[in-house]
């Protein structure tokens, strides 16, 4: 069992389609920007909160590295249907995509 990686055009279509965005992020991170319908569950916190993640969840991280860890350790549990966005959030804005920020997690 394995995770796909896909890249920003890819989650712009799955966004459509209705898949959940976990950031991985820190607290911090995720208030000074996510993109926009990503939910917060940072990797330190990932252990323990496993069953919050169902198949076709995208996971997010700045650059790629932590989600696809956090999907590594998803699917050695048995999880399926997972994505990794390659490049994160520094691709997707660097495409000029929208972040936001400034709330509560």
């Amino acid at each position: 069992m394995t995770y796909q990686d896909i890249f920003t055009a890819e989650l712009e279509q799955n966004k459509r389609n209705g898949a959940r965005l976990v950031d991985v992020r820190e607290r911090d991170e995720y208030v000074a920007g996510h993109i926009p319908g990503a939910q917060n569950l940072p990797l330190s916190e990932l252990r323990g909160r496993e069953d919050e993640i169902e198949p076709g969840t995208v996971l997010i991280c700045a650059s790629g590295n932590r989600s696809s860890q956090a999907a590594a350790y998803l699917v050695s549990l048995g999880k399926t249907g997972l994505m990794n966005l390659s490049g994160g959030t520094v691709a997707w804005s660097r495409e000029g995509r929208e972040l936001t920020g400034g709330e509560q997690p």
